[in-house]
């Protein structure tokens, strides 16, 4: 069987929790809802870290961000480390990315042969939170409420500029593919910065959600001294204190991000229909998924950076040739996709670079049981030390030297409101998960190599912020001189080869797409 193609679509800060079984019934999100349909829907996947870079980097690797060093949005994913753009590349395939990974550093390819535009975010160590000074604010980076308080409608954004770009490179690309340049199999990687905040959307999208009845958060804000120690501290990261949050805010916030969801979906249908018309769907598998979630509000909390499943819990679906559709409840992470494309590409496991923390979907994908534990971490902004988190079954455990553990049963407690940690009735249950987060984290160790990577990426920041600054940002090189009509092609030989399809095709009749 030949290798399929790959299509990975990747959003940012999407919540899973509104993502059951595909999209929740009420959002107006037509496209996904029919790719949800034909794919495995997994309406438990877990980030490894609710935070952009390192949750991304740990996505690529199949491998926790602490066994790569990436603890926060400025750490760099050293160029050593395979992805699996690196062993799909090894494997054959043409690799190409459209859109945000968030990579930290000079390395801004990571095994993609192509990026077709540049990152939304900063690519150098400037946002290095710093231990020494645990609960200072640094404005001109930390996240703050002006998010929820400046939310509304617009027609262009900075986010919807970038997106749109995405959307229409990855268009592009498709098109491009289907002209037959290249044989070998393709793995196009879209990634986009929505529906992260702000919480803006354009009008035809906001308006879809007039009469939503999900304007406000299931559980209401929690009192600030009520607050578990961890969420105070988010609290305190984002400005709350700073900010009157009112029921309006909140509303428009939770519309907007809503409306960005619809957003997203129509650009993604649009991707998909490309691949259909180009006659490239049936061998290709297709995956959405999210690097992170949002609290949205939920007890008062909003962003990521938390454990809670707003924030943690992420959407997964994949559709691939020769699996049927069904859904998957079994908790599972984003570092188990870099050995399931593996395997989809027919890769063998031993060609993988070692350690992987992730494995193979595949199994699950056919209906096999799986029992491995979920495993997250955070070492981040608003956080003082590591924090940590173990998903098994209906159990969650989360753990930081500086707090009371927490442990809830998010069967009976989806909404995490009950923490059992010191309820006797559970004590094997808290003793079996407490024995695998120290089987799994050394947390001194952990803090002190996060302390230690945070002092060396502020002393080369500053460093290089001295005299000629040299970015680290992606340049996409567009060569005009090779574009649309030259002197140095031949015109008929251009047109033919730049068509989709061919002349010679035209005798299949209807099973021609109309052009």
């Amino acid at each position: 069987m030949a290798q399929p193609n790959i299509l990975v679509f990747m959003v940012d800060q999407l919540a899973g929790t509104l993502f059951p079984d595909g999209p929740a019934e009420w959002l107006h999100a037509p496209n996904l809802r029919a790719l949800a349909r034909r794919s495995v829907r997994f309406s438990n996947c877990y980030t490894p870290f609710p935070l952009c870079a390192p949750a991304r980097a740990a996505f690529m690797t199949g491998q926790l961000p602490s066994n790569i060093g990436v603890c926060d949005n400025a750490a760099e994913l050293r160029a050593e480390t395979p992805t699996w753009a690196h062993t799909l590349r090894r494997a054959g395939y043409q690799t190409c990315l459209a859109g945000k990974m968030h990579f930290v550093g000079p390395d801004q390819l990571h095994g993609f042969e192509e990026r077709l535009t540049t990152d939304v975010y900063p690519a150098d160590f400037g946002w290095t939170p710093d231990y020494r000074r645990s609960g200072e604010r640094v404005d001109w980076w930390y996240h703050n409420m002006g998010s929820v308080t400046g939310s509304g409608v617009a027609e262009i954004t900075n986010q919807l500029e970038f997106d749109d770009e995405v959307a229409h490179c990855a268009r592009a690309r498709l098109y491009e593919l289907s002209r037959g340049g290249d044989s070998r199999p393709w793995m196009l990687t879209v990634s986009f910065s929505h529906p992260h905040d702000p919480y803006v959307a354009r009008r035809r999208f906001w308006d879809l959600y007039e009469d939503c009845e999900h304007l406000l958060p299931t559980v209401p804000a929690i009192p600030y001294d009520d607050q578990d120690p961890h969420s105070r501290r988010i609290l305190d990261a984002n400005d709350r204190h700073g900010y009157r949050i009112t029921e309006t805010d909140i509303r428009r916030s939770r519309r907007a991000y809503f409306a960005n969801i619809s957003y997203l979906d129509e650009q993604i249908g649009s991707i998909l229909e490309v691949l259909r018309t180009t006659r490239a769907e049936e061998n290709t598998v297709i995956l959405f998924l999210a690097d992170h979630g949002d609290m949205l509000g939920e007890r008062g909390l909003w962003f990521k950076m938390s454990p809670f499943e707003g924030s943690s819990r992420v959407p997964l679906l994949i559709a691939a040739p020769g699996f049927d559709p069904r859904t998957v409840t079994t908790p599972v992470s984003l570092v188990d996709i870099h050995p399931t494309l593996a395997e989809l590409a027919g890769v063998a496991p031993l060609e993988l670079s070692t350690p992987i923390d992730g494995s193979s979907l595949a199994p699950t994908m056919r209906g096999e049981a799986r029992k491995e534990p979920v495993f997250m971490e955070y070492t981040a902004e608003a956080s003082y030390a590591p924090i940590v988190s173990v998903r098994e079954g209906r159990w969650k455990l989360n753990r930081c030297v500086l707090d009371p553990d927490q442990l809830y049963d998010l069967e009976n407690d989806p909404h995490e409101l009950h923490n059992l940690a010191d309820d006797e009735t559970y004590t094997k249950i808290h003793r079996e998960l407490a024995g695998k987060a120290a089987k799994r984290w050394n947390l001194e160790k952990l803090d002190a190599d996060v302390r230690a990577s945070q002092q060396r990426r502020l002393v080369v920041y500053e460093a290089l912020r001295m005299g000629k600054y040299t970015p680290w940002e992606y340049q996409p090189h567009r060569d005009a001189s090779s574009r649309f009509m030259r002197n140095h092609m031949d015109l008929n030989v251009l047109e033919e080869q730049n068509r989709f399809p061919r002349r010679c095709s035209q005798s299949e009749g209807d099973k021609s797409p109309s052009l």
